[in-house]
């Protein structure tokens, strides 16, 4: 598939004043879903893809291949540009370098690699810590070594919450004169503290967190060179709830009559392509309906 398009289009995001909230996506039909609500960006997470493909935590037990997978089943189903966290890069640096080719390949549009020590290292349970900033630069260096297609964007990732924000802004800046296309910070929640990456980071800004406060400021954020910005990962949760409160009622022995909130089969019908399946078994098949 043509992949460089949609790259395209999220570069153009960061080029222009403005700020986004990508759809936090999971799979195919919450793509589409989030595409037909009128999101320019998806946003694919590693803890969302960690539950959706393991039903486990965010603890760094997804693989890569099982992640890059998660990531082409997602751009097979729409056109809208996907951004995906792909945590640590799954490794030291070379792995970085691997794991650039696989997302690159699986059709992102964009990608973040964290300066995280992950997975978890052994005594460290209970608090996060950052590597050595020359590890982290050797991590981006291999990021941009890596990348095939100039117009995927490749953005480093920092956590002020660990180290703070003088350190997150030290990071940032030896991350932007690696070469990387945008720097995304977390831990990040006052409108003192974007004013300041303002003033210190050239590159667009991402910024992980709720979309409260200062993050719901989407013009603020833009004035302050944010691009994008996370608001969480509600719609796989509010799924979780939905299928929860349909399977215990079911259990409990409510008529399926009963049952409320489901999606109608034209809706399906429409998020499933069903009038393009039924032309192509009409034309390939010798059969179907329109």
């Amino acid at each position: 598939m043509r992949w460089t398009g949609r790259r395209e289009a999220f570069r153009k995001i960061l080029e222009e004043d403005r700020c986004v909230y990508p759809g936090s996506v999971w799979d195919p039909l919450s793509a589409r879903i989030a595409e037909e609500a009128g999101f320019e960006t998806g946003m694919l997470a590693g803890s969302v893809a960690s539950l959706a493909v393991l039903g486990a935590p965010d603890l760094i037990l997804l693989t890569l291949t099982e992640f890059a997978d998660q990531a082409l089943r997602i751009n097979r189903a729409v056109e809208m540009p996907l951004l995906v966290d792909a945590d640590h890069g799954y490794g030291n640096a070379l792995n970085v370098m691997r794991t650039v080719e696989e997302l690159e390949t699986a059709g992102v549009a964009a990608l973040t690699i964290e300066d995280t020590d992950l997975p978890q290292p052994y005594g460290t349970v209970g608090g996060a810590r950052l590597l050595s900033v020359e590890e982290g630069v050797g991590k981006m260096r291999a990021a941009l070594s890596g990348r095939r297609d100039p117009s995927l964007v490749i953005a480093g990732r920092t956590n002020a919450a660990v180290g703070g924000l003088n350190d997150a802004v030290m990071r940032g800046k030896a991350y932007q004169a690696a070469g990387v296309d945008a720097v995304f910070f977390t831990g990040i929640r006052e409108r003192e503290e974007i004013e300041v990456l303002r003033t210190e980071i050239g590159v667009p800004v991402f910024l992980g967190g709720s979309g409260e406060g200062a993050l719901g400021d989407l013009e603020f954020l833009a004035a302050n060179g944010v691009r994008v910005s996370l608001q969480g990962h509600l719609p796989f949760m509010a799924a979780m709830q939905a299928a929860s409160d349909t399977l215990g009622a079911l259990r409990s022995g409510s008529s399926p009559s009963n049952i409320k909130g489901t999606v109608s089969s034209e809706a399906l019908k429409r998020l499933t392509k069903d009038t393009h399946y039924r032309r192509w078994m009409k034309a390939f098949l010798g059969g179907g309906k329109e």
